[in-house]
């Protein structure tokens, strides 16, 4: 960051605060915020010849930002990663703006590159319940077939990212019927937990050959560590290779089959985006693979003529 002015230092620093403090950001997004901006800042010193100080950034134009976004495309950007920098770039500078009275049109009315959002491909319910069968074979230690099926029929069963399953700590088991789970940004949610789920868990707490204290993780390593999502993720893999599933079906496609099967079962999205912690509907509607005939048979039950 040496090609950055202190003042631009600084602001960036305090606008990481902000959202790491105000605004309950992840530590992921500040991560993403960080280099993004930082990589901003540094383009917009040499591309002008100075150092920019506060003054300077609130003097960019809308040439300036064509040129950092041809560069970041030279450099092998695509323009999924071009739109996230983008983003970064306008939420530093609308915060920015507001503390320095400046009027920041040129950036944010920059328009972001157009791209093909991914949507999410969960697994045939039978695909999932093949999975969860043969995690439990794969690892010679009994315990460790336990602990990652129940592992999996927490992400699939309950809706759970993997890092929520895995923050779950010794005081969370006995697995009660209700979990209050702390997912992204801080945001609190409510998550029914369903028998299978309650009964894996038990029984890997049952076998489990470490202690696990209150304020310990509840999911172990073989050596008694906490369990990394390195290891869920091999098993996916391994799990893959064995069914003949495609690349998709990783450990969030469990997250994503919970979505999309309950929703075939009847559940409204709102509710369902209740229960996966999303901010926006328009998130949880990405999650539910289902199709149109599917969408409006839900629509017409919700919404019945007069």
């Amino acid at each position: 960051m040496s090609m950055i002015s202190p003042a631009a230092r600084d602001a960036l620093e305090m606008f990481l605060a902000y959202q790491r403090g105000i605004k309950g950001a992840a530590g992921n997004t500040i991560t993403a915020y960080c280099g993004d901006i930082t990589e901003f800042l540094v383009f917009m010193t040499e591309h002008s010849g100075q150092v920019q100080g506060l003054g300077a950034l609130a003097r960019i134009t809308t040439q300036d930002m064509r040129a950092w976004m041809a560069r970041t495309r030279t450099g092998g950007v695509g323009s999924r990663s071009l739109a996230r920098k983008l983003s970064s770039v306008k939420a530093f500078y609308k915060w920015l703006a507001g503390r320095e009275g400046f009027e920041p049109t040129a950036v944010l009315s920059t328009r972001s590159p157009k791209f093909t959002k991914k949507l999410p491909r969960p697994l045939a319910e039978d695909s999932a319940r093949d999975v969860l069968d043969i995690a439990s074979m794969q690892s010679d230690k009994p315990w460790v077939g336990l602990r990652d099926t129940a592992v999996l029929t927490l992400l699939w069963g309950c809706g759970l990212r993997i890092s929520e399953a895995l923050s779950l700590t010794g005081a969370d088991a006995p697995v009660p019927q209700v979990l209050r789970i702390v997912g992204k940004g801080g945001k609190e949610r409510i998550v029914p937990v369903i028998d299978a789920a309650r009964d894996a868990v038990a029984a890997y707490v049952t076998a489990c050959p470490y202690d696990l204290p209150e304020d310990g993780p509840l999911f172990r390593a073989i050596r008694g560590g906490a369990l990394s999502p390195r290891t869920i993720q091999n098993v996916m893999s391994q799990a893959r290779m064995q069914l003949g599933l495609p690349a998709s079906a990783t450990p969030h496609a469990m997250r994503h089959s919970f979505a999309t099967h309950l929703l075939n079962a009847g559940g409204d999205l709102r509710s369902i985006q209740e229960l996966l912690g999303h901010a926006s509907l328009s998130t949880t509607q990405a999650y539910t693979a289902v199709d149109t005939v599917r969408l409006m048979e839900v629509y017409a039950k919700a919404h019945p003529k007069a």
